[in-house]
C-alpha cells in the first residue's frame, strides 16, 4: 500500500468549533461516523441547547 501525502487525506469539518480536520489512522474504519474533531468537542455538542422547531408559546 502506498503512503498518501497528508495534503491529500479526506477532510471534515467539525460542527462545534467548525474547523476542519484530517482523517487518522485510528479513524480508519469509523471514517463515515466521524463528526467531532475531538473529544471536547463531542462533550459540548451533547451540553449545547439545539434549536427547537416550534415557535414560541406553542406546542
Amino acid at each position: 500500500m502506498k503512503a498518501i501525502p497528508k495534503n491529500q487525506l479526506p477532510q471534515k469539518t467539525c460542527p462545534v468549533c467548525q474547523r476542519p480536520f484530517t482523517w487518522r489512522k485510528k479513524w480508519e474504519r469509523d471514517w463515515d461516523r466521524v463528526l467531532y474533531c475531538s473529544e471536547r468537542c463531542r462533550r459540548q455538542s451533547k451540553t449545547t441547547p439545539r434549536p427547537h422547531n416550534h415557535l414560541p408559546g406553542s406546542l
